[in-house]
């Protein structure tokens, strides 16, 4: 991810968004000195799950309103994370050795 990329990226989210999300990535970093990384990782994507279905439902005004949202959550939050994650891991390969070595 270019860094041009980055700062449209922060412009359409709120102030706080990269601070919400560091305070995040440090627990992960902090709960990895006793887990494995993978299982770590396995609990931030369940914790994500969990938490984006509570919203789903919970904005709902009933069951069914939940149950009618759900084929299109699904497919928001599958294709935010995704476009993410294909961001990241391209900003991971462009700057490899600044991050990593």
């Amino acid at each position: 991810m270019s860094d041009e990329n980055t700062q449209k990226t922060a412009q359409k989210m709120d102030k706080d968004f990269f601070k919400r999300t560091d305070a995040f990535i440090k627990v992960a970093n902090e709960l990895t000195k006793e887990h494995e990384v993978g299982k770590v990782s396995a609990s931030m994507l369940y914790a994500a799950a969990r938490f984006n279905a509570f919203i789903v439902a919970s904005s709902a005004k009933d069951k069914a309103e939940a149950d009618r949202n759900k084929v299109e959550a699904i497919e928001y939050f599958t294709n935010q994370y995704r476009n993410m994650l294909i961001a990241n891991m391209d900003d991971y390969i462009e700057k490899y050795d600044d991050y990593l070595k």
